[in-house]
């Protein structure tokens, strides 16, 4: 990792020096882990000194709860921009995934502090990642329930198994979000369509009433 030069002597406002640090210590705790990185680091590729990243972010564990609010707050600007008002709750979905893998591949290092790190080191990281996971199954759980309506049929879903289905979709694209950033040439639409056509098309045959049971 090599430092941004000629920062030092530069005069700039706090919340650009900030965002500077922000996306440094994102960049080392997504590539190296939280256990790994050091402040050293962090502050050498952001092109300044590491007292300053103290002085502006206090410590090693609260910079690394603001990199998890920040990026989870990111994606989740992502997801509500990218699903389309107005659309089919299909479509609506559709165009939110894919917002949401685009997102994750476009930020690697900020899905990886999300996805991996955050979770596996206890609070108050892992209650971040949780609130950011809560509000997206909240939009999604939304989705369903809007398709459900959408069908006009007399068999309707009750809102505990709406509310599981959102829970299996986030978790499903989660694991694909991982699976396509570690998987070349995935894009952010095959690994939407892949959601779909697992998730959808079956939920598209729940909506009618048509239930899966063991025989």
């Amino acid at each position: 990792m090599g430092a941004v030069k000629g920062v030092k002597a530069k005069r700039m406002p706090r919340a650009v020096r900030e965002r500077q640090m922000m996306d440094a210590a994102v960049q080392t705790f997504g590539q190296r882990g939280y256990r790994a990185a050091s402040m050293d680091e962090i502050a050498e590729l952001a092109g300044v000194s590491k007292p300053l990243v103290y002085l502006y972010l206090n410590s090693k564990e609260e910079l690394f709860t603001a990199c998890i609010h920040r990026e989870a707050q990111a994606l989740i600007a992502a997801v509500r921009a990218g699903a389309v008002p107005g659309l089919p709750a299909d479509r609506q979905l559709w165009s939110g995934l894919t917002a949401f893998f685009a997102h994750t591949a476009d930020n690697p290092d900020g899905w990886a502090v999300l996805h991996r790190q955050a979770r596996t080191h206890g609070e108050p990281f892992a209650a971040e990642v949780a609130a950011m996971r809560e509000e997206i199954v909240a939009f999604v759980t939304g989705l369903i329930g809007a398709a459900a309506r959408e069908t006009h049929q007399e068999h309707e879903l009750a809102d505990r198994d709406v509310a599981g289905l959102a829970q299996a979709l986030v978790g499903a694209a989660e694991s694909i979000a991982g699976w396509a950033n570690e998987s070349p040439g995935v894009s952010a639409n095959e690994a939407a369509g892949t959601l779909m056509n697992f998730a959808w098309t079956g939920l598209g045959d729940l909506l009618k009433g048509e239930r899966w049971s063991p025989r």
